[in-house]
Parts: C-alpha cells; sequence; structure tokens
C-alpha cells in the first residue's frame, strides 16, 4: 500500500493528495449512498480533514439530508459537480473521501461493507468479507493505531 493517494473529479478542476492511509475504509450499501451515487455502493476512506491536500481548485460543500437527521454535506467539483468526500455530523475533522474519484482507486478496498441490509440483491459480497447489517462496533473492528488517530481528532 502507498502512504499517499492522489485523485480528483471528474473534470479535473479540483485535485487533492491524502498525505497518508485512510484509517479505515466502508463499503456502504445504505439507499442514501446508492441514490446520492446512482451506483450500488459507495467506497469511502475516512481520513482526518487535515490529511486532504488540495492540489488544485477547490470543492464546495452541498448540504444533504440523511435517513438519521444528522447534518452531511458533501464537498463536490463546482464546475463539474463530482462527489469528492463527504463530512457526515459538520465535525469538519474527519472526511469520507470517495475512493472512486482516486486516480488508482483499486489501490484502496473496503475494510467492511456496512447497511447490508439494503445491499441490491445482485450484488455479491466476497466470502471473507466483513459485512453488518446496518453498522458495526467501531472498537471491536477497527485497528488500534486507527482507534487512537480516532480519539486525537474526536477525544
Amino acid at each position: 500500500m502507498s502512504s499517499t493517494y492522489e485523485g480528483s473529479c471528474f473534470c479535473g478542476a479540483v485535485r487533492y493528495r491524502l498525505t497518508s492511509e485512510p484509517m479505515f475504509v466502508h463499503c456502504c450499501h445504505c439507499r442514501d449512498c446508492q441514490r446520492q451515487t446512482g451506483g450500488a455502493f459507495a467506497i469511502n476512506a475516512l481520513i482526518e480533514t487535515d490529511r486532504i491536500s488540495l492540489l488544485s481548485g477547490k470543492p464546495e460543500p452541498a448540504e444533504m439530508a440523511t435517513d438519521s437527521g444528522r447534518p452531511h454535506d458533501i464537498y463536490r467539483c463546482p464546475s463539474c459537480g463530482s462527489a469528492l468526500w463527504s463530512d457526515y455530523g459538520r465535525r469538519r475533522v474527519l472526511s469520507f473521501v470517495r475512493v472512486s474519484t482516486l486516480d488508482e482507486p483499486s489501490a484502496i478496498e473496503p475494510d467492511v461493507h456496512i447497511f447490508t441490509r439494503s445491499k441490491l440483491a445482485w450484488v455479491r459480497l466476497p466470502d471473507d468479507a466483513r459485512a453488518f447489517e446496518i453498522f458495526y462496533d467501531v472498537q471491536t473492528e477497527w485497528p488500534a493505531a486507527s482507534l487512537e488517530r480516532r480519539r486525537a481528532i474526536l477525544g
């Protein structure tokens, strides 16, 4: 695995670099992610916001409704509208980067599949996938180093 990754929006106006490995990676099968991406799921790399370095352009937040009622901002390219990352709960310190916007999206694999209760029937998960009908216990599933990084930003 690389310790840095670069990516961009569809038109290339916004380019960014992740300056470290993500803390954890979700493949989310919830209906919100399906609707927002127009696909079967979204793959999100959870990383500290200050570890996203803008190389060009500036994404703009778009406020989205959620089933939970918590605020959710999706940072999009102002030119082409590509979703680059999300800030769930407007914490400003933790971002969910859309892995499919990386130059090499296959370089990061999901750690878990979440909200599989709404997974499309034709999607087949790997036999060894860590899959959860809704969510999971962070303390049980995350590696110790990632938990420490999470504590450092969220308290």
